[in-house]
């Protein structure tokens, strides 16, 4: 990877498209070699924009940007030959098996019959696709269809793998089967993975550290460990009838309130302790006429890390 120690570095990364859309505005992406980094953002925010800048598919209209090493505008196919692409939706040959859509990806990438072959037994094995290798696409369930595009977008060993919600739509046990799969790839080949996802429990269960984009902007980072310990020990979810506003801004004047938002008719708090504060921000409410018809604790989760930097749940969109 030309001696970097990042596997995918952006500076000012920026787009506009026509119409004066500014879909980034100045991106700056630092992902270590070796670690799997995870892009959160609400629709529109500027991920599918980063992935396709990244992967060659569209051109960055000011800043600069190198995945493994190389330039993704002045050196577009030696970016190509290191990369590997899954994207959010299935893009697949239904009339193919799935030992043909390997071998063919395989030639189309100028490897030869011997090694294609190769290379489709020993992927087949690994997404546990073996018994239905021979069938037609189009039988295949979802789950088969993601780990079958996962499997043929490892054909060509790419040092660095982009993953566009991997596991969209499938059940919990596909999920964790495909969360298995990503967590080899880093451990015993070595791999770079950049993934976008909409869970949550996704990127904490598998990112080194994460990166919440909106506007087209990366508005906070870290690992998924230290951006919920920044929420405080446990969150208050409130719903209640009143002047919220005012809530809100007292709370925020509070040493134990670490922050305060409102989202889908909740107000979340986050404080130090939950059960000890308890009866601290009921008296508060109340004196700020705010009457409280429930009230629950919780320990905060990306989920409210997501919430307090955004304004809005993640499906909130």
């Amino acid at each position: 990877m030309e001696g970097s120690k990042h596997a995918i570095l952006t500076q000012g990364l920026t787009k506009r498209y026509a119409g004066d859309v500014l879909a980034l505005a100045g991106v700056d992406l630092a992902v270590p070699a070796n670690s799997i980094y995870a892009l959160l953002g609400p629709n529109g925010a500027g991920k599918t924009t980063t992935l396709s800048i990244l992967t060659t598919l569209a051109k960055p209209t000011a800043g600069t940007a190198e995945v493994a090493g190389f330039d993704v505008v002045r050196q577009p196919g030696e970016v190509r030959r290191r990369i590997g692409v899954t994207f959010q939706e299935t893009v697949l040959d239904m009339d193919l098996t799935g030992r043909q859509t390997l071998l063919y990806h395989g030639r189309l990438y100028g490897l030869s019959k011997a090694v294609c072959e190769k290379k489709s037994r020993d992927l087949l094995a690994l997404v546990e696709l073996e018994v239905a290798a021979d069938r037609r696409v189009n039988t295949y369930s979802g789950g088969m269809k993601r780990r079958l595009e996962l499997a043929r977008g490892l054909m060509t060993e790419p040092e660095i793998l982009f993953l566009d919600e991997p596991t969209l739509g499938l059940d919990p046990q596909n999920r964790a089967g495909i969360w298995a799969y990503i967590r080899d790839l880093r451990a015993e080949r070595g791999m770079t993975l950049l993934l976008t996802t909409h869970y949550m429990d996704e990127a904490e269960q598998l990112a080194d550290r994460v990166g919440i984009i909106d506007n087209g902007r990366i508005i906070t980072e870290g690992t998924p460990q230290h951006l919920v310990e920044q929420m405080g020990a446990d969150v208050l979810r409130i719903h209640g009838q009143g002047d919220e506003l005012m809530f809100l801004d007292a709370a925020r004047e509070r040493p134990f309130v670490e922050n305060a938002v409102r989202a889908n008719g909740l107000i979340h708090i986050g404080v130090d302790s939950g059960n000890k504060r308890l009866v601290e921000v009921v008296q508060l409410a109340g004196d700020t006429g705010f009457v409280i018809e429930d009230i629950s604790v919780a320990k905060p989760s990306l989920g409210d890390v997501f919430l307090q930097v955004t304004g809005r749940q993640f499906r909130d969109e």
